[in-house]
């Protein structure tokens, strides 16, 4: 995909930042980089959990108590009501193991994503009426299940909804389902302070506000419960959510925790992942343990995760960390496999298509997101992934995942004529179809592209033309203050033009790393190391003298010794 490199030109005082803050100029430039504020960097840069959010400023949450401490007394049965993804996983652990631990008379159930959809449904109602619920709380999910709380209340069940997704509004008021609470800081009635928390950190407040109304101390202080704030950091990180405000400092804690977990599931996954023994940070959640934690959902149930969460003995624990590895593992080459089929399919039958609409045939449908999420990074399109229906005749189903210009879900909306059931945001959608109509759908997106070249362009955007002299390894731990990194906090990119290759070499039996020596037009040199195609990095600068580069910091350790290097990330 084509780039073009920018660099932020924000202004602020950043030397009266650094003096107050006791952090160099630099870093204040990349604070103010992420629109942080100057009265925000206290937050941003400590890590001291009891500058969260009150969890009673969450609308509800005084009535969810009372509701739930009468339920717990009497001893009625709570059914949890989770979803598939590791926030609804994590989520309806959080809100299982708090729950028995005051004393509930407690189950779970997590829909399954092919035969059940997303979120509760009028069978999980009927089940629950069954089986003697008094109550159901849901997590994750809710706040649009209209119908289904219509149903709870005709059958007599209580319903606690807690959820962190947008609120449906009609004439610019809230439309919410009928149950006996509804808790979600997006409810415009709400004065919670943060509003982008997850469901997990949801559900994790919510029994953080009835354990101080119990026992009158902090719920992470407890021994017994230490885990529940490791996965709701986990929950937030695997659901994307921006790492600024509370989520930061819970993110911070939730990792550093988790290094030292007393949660068996965790401790086995953390060890068949080889992660055992390394610093964790949110890219060990994201690109490690995270998707572990969501096979079971994509390719066989949701419950594997949360009865690992749940083990009892170092033996149960590692039989379904185990099993969760295998099926990450099967989703890796399910996804590998389907990436370069639709890559091809994207370049031989549809280069001219701004919008991508590509249909395999034997795709397995949770996959769809992350290959469509695939192709659009290789691509540089909207791309949108369709396959069989599971046990819906003449139907199918896709994901698709967008670019910053192509607001996806307006696009949808544009033709909504053509779907049975769609939804979606920005930069990610879901869809189902009949099949006959795939051609058409393919067809009116691309009539109504509205795209430019220009929006084809993908913008890198570079915190400071930093010199090699700067760079120190007091500097690279410095930026380890900066974590932990994700949405909304990007790591830093730092560029250098006119760069002098003094010496290169391709490691890797694959050749996908390069070592260099590099320096700076003042002279200063620099070891460099290059993730990529070896070969390829070789033949674009084979005649050049200098080269262009983004990188970003970091120490080697190599036998008990420590150097500076960068690691580049772009070139040109």
């Amino acid at each position: 995909m084509e780039s073009k490199w920018m660099l932020y030109t924000k202004r602020a005082e950043f030397e009266k930042i650094s003096a107050r803050f006791n952090i160099s100029p630099v870093l204040a430039r990349i604070i103010i980089n992420r629109d942080i504020k100057e009265e925000d960097f206290s937050i941003f840069l400590q890590n001291d959990l009891k500058l969260m959010h009150n969890a009673g400023g969450l609308t509800g949450i005084e009535k969810a108590y009372e509701i739930i401490m009468e339920e717990i007394e009497s001893g009625r049965k709570i059914r949890v009501v989770g979803d598939y993804d590791i926030d609804g996983v994590c989520s309806s652990y959080i809100l299982v193991k708090a729950l028995k631990y005051f004393g509930a008379n407690v189950d779970v159930k997590i829909p399954d994503r092919i035969k059940d959809g997303y979120g509760i449904n009028d069978n999980i109602i009927n089940d629950a009426a069954n089986d003697g619920v008094s109550m159901i709380i849901t997590c994750d999910n809710g706040i649009a299940a209209h119908s289904q709380m219509e149903l709870a209340k005709r059958l007599g069940i209580k319903v606690i909804i807690t959820d962190h997704h947008e609120v449906y509004q009609e004439d610019g008021k809230d439309l919410l389902p009928v149950a006996n609470v509804v808790i979600n800081p997006k409810r415009s009635d709400c004065d919670y302070p943060f509003k982008s928390i997850c469901g997990g950190l949801v559900a994790y407040k919510l029994m953080e506000y009835i354990y101080e109304r119990l026992y009158s101390k902090k719920i992470y202080d407890d021994e017994k419960l230490t885990d529940l704030l490791e996965v709701a950091a986990i929950a937030t990180i695997g659901d994307v959510m921006p790492l600024v405000d509370e989520n930061r400092i819970l993110v911070k804690n939730g990792l550093k925790s988790l290094m030292h977990t007393k949660n068996l599931g965790l401790q086995a996954l953390i060890k068949v992942t080889g992660m055992e023994g390394k610093k964790l940070t949110a890219y060990s959640i994201g690109f490690v343990l995270g998707p572990c934690l969501n096979a079971g959902g994509r390719l066989e149930n949701a419950l594997i995760a949360l009865n690992m969460f749940m083990a009892e003995s170092e033996e149960e624990a590692m039989e379904y960390a185990s099993h969760l590895k295998e099926l990450n593992d099967e989703r890796k080459d399910l996804t590998l496999k389907n990436v370069k089929r639709a890559i091809e399919i994207a370049e031989n039958e549809y280069s001219d298509n701004d919008i991508l609409v590509i249909y395999l045939d034997d795709c397995h449908e949770s996959i769809a997101g992350i290959i469509a999420g695939r192709v659009r990074e290789a691509v540089g399109k909207p791309t949108i992934i369709l396959t069989e229906a599971f046990g819906e005749e003449g139907m199918i189903k896709g994901s698709g995942r967008s670019i910053e210009s192509y607001n996806m879900f307006e696009a949808l909306y544009e033709v909504k004529d053509i779907f049975v059931k769609f939804g979606g945001h920005h930069m990610a959608a879901g869809m189902s179809l009949k099949k006959e109509r795939l051609d058409k759908f393919r067809e009116r997106l691309n009539e109504n592209s509205k795209l430019c070249a220009e929006d084809f362009v993908q913008k890198i955007w570079i915190d400071i033309a930093l010199p090699f002299s700067y760079l120190s390894l007091d500097f690279v731990r410095e930026l380890d203050k900066l974590e932990p990194f994700g949405n909304k906090n990007e790591k830093p990119k730092f560029a250098r033009k006119d760069i002098k290759i003094i010496s290169k070499t391709i490691l890797g039996k694959n050749k996908n790393v390069v070592k260099m020596v590099l320096e700076d037009v003042d002279k200063t040199a620099v070891e460099a190391i290059y993730f990529g195609d070896g070969e390829e990095f070789f033949k674009s600068i084979q005649d050049k003298k200098t080269i262009d580069i983004i990188y970003y910091p970091d120490i080697n350790e190599y036998g008990g010794r420590e150097s500076l290097q960068i690691v580049i990330s772009n070139y040109r």
